[in-house]
């Protein structure tokens, strides 16, 4: 399908990953192929998610890598509708100029809006084969370097961070995001996280919050080359002092990498998306988020937090770096 526009994992292991390999929280494929005799016409993968609302669970898939064939005219609208039939909603983040003309015609209704920060971290380290032109490169250092001059300095005494590995989710399964006033929350699990630690095409670190002994927070940190991310963070206050200790321990953790030039981040809620900002952090994009379903009006929410985790934001590259500063 990559003359379909679909750009594909070639290593096999980057591949049985994202479409097969075993996920506890969602037993059911996330590959689908639509075939014409010998011929695949129409590919879709689905990104599990849940979400709570009304007291009840809605169970969500993200459609990630779908494409058809130009002359298979319906093949990835039927391959898209086939798969809304295995879960309660479908979830779309952002897209392509003509999936996003094409959503709203299959029955997809906005939910919010997530925008794209970053910081810089190291701006010499902007000098690297990239997606962007050569000649952009001397400005971006000098913006890059403006920016970082410019970034406030972190004050996170008292508190302590730790790396969480796959045997020790328990330490943060107290403090797993939950729904807030007015906005559903995609839920996180021991399975989820496995999952992602095991990413072998951005490799996914996770690391615990605490202060006076007691875990607070957690974010996930994935490297894609060059780029950091800040793939999914929580803490358990709502005090926007604490969550600003979580994004400066988070940038701390990022400029251990050799390599990292920035760190990128998502916020869809008024909270992160402001303390994003008061920790340096430049928006630099806007996607909107989108729901198919579920049927039942009562399990809609009027908005819905997403991170770099419920899609394939966290991990996905083409090979080079594609920097935000």
């Amino acid at each position: 399908m990559a003359d379909c526009g679909l750009i594909p994992n070639l290593r096999p292991a980057e591949a049985y990953w994202k479409y097969w390999h075993e996920r506890p929280d969602w037993p059911a494929p996330r590959s689908f192929v639509m075939t014409l005799g010998d011929e695949v016409i129409a590919h879709a993968a689905g990104i599990p998610g849940h979400y709570h609302w009304n007291g009840q669970g809605v169970r969500t898939l993200h459609v990630i890598d779908w494409a058809a064939r130009p002359n298979a005219a319906g093949a990835g609208v039927s391959l898209l509708k086939y798969l809304a039939r295995g879960a309660d909603a479908l979830l779309a983040i952002g897209g392509s100029s003509r999936t996003l003309e094409i959503l709203p015609h299959l029955g997809f209704r906005m939910r919010g809006s997530v925008t794209g920060y970053v910081r810089p971290l190291r701006p010499l380290r902007l000098v690297a084969p990239s997606v962007h032109p050569s000649w952009r490169v001397p400005p971006r250092i000098l913006r890059s370097a403006l920016w970082a001059i410019q970034t406030p300095r972190a004050d996170i005494d008292g508190w302590t961070v730790s790396p969480i590995n796959s045997d020790d989710l328990a330490a943060i399964a107290a403090i797993l995001p939950g729904p807030t006033s007015g906005m559903a929350v995609l839920e996180r699990s021991a399975d989820l996280f496995r999952y992602a630690l095991a990413c072998p095409i951005a490799s996914m670190s996770l690391f615990s919050v605490a202060k006076a002994g007691r875990a607070r927070g957690y974010f996930v940190l994935a490297h894609a080359l060059r780029q950091a991310r800040l793939a999914d963070c929580w803490m358990d206050s709502p005090d926007p002092a604490d969550w600003r200790v979580l994004i400066q321990c988070a940038v701390r953790e990022a400029k251990r990498h050799p390599l990292a030039a920035e760190l990128a981040a998502w916020a869809s809620d008024p909270l992160l998306s402001c303390c994003l900002r008061e920790c340096g952090f430049r928006a630099r994009s806007e996607a909107p988020v989108q729901l198919l379903g579920p049927r039942n009006s009562a399990l809609v929410p009027a908005a819905l937090r997403v991170q770099m985790l419920d899609n394939d934001a966290a991990y996905r590259h083409v090979g080079r770096n594609e920097f935000w500063a």
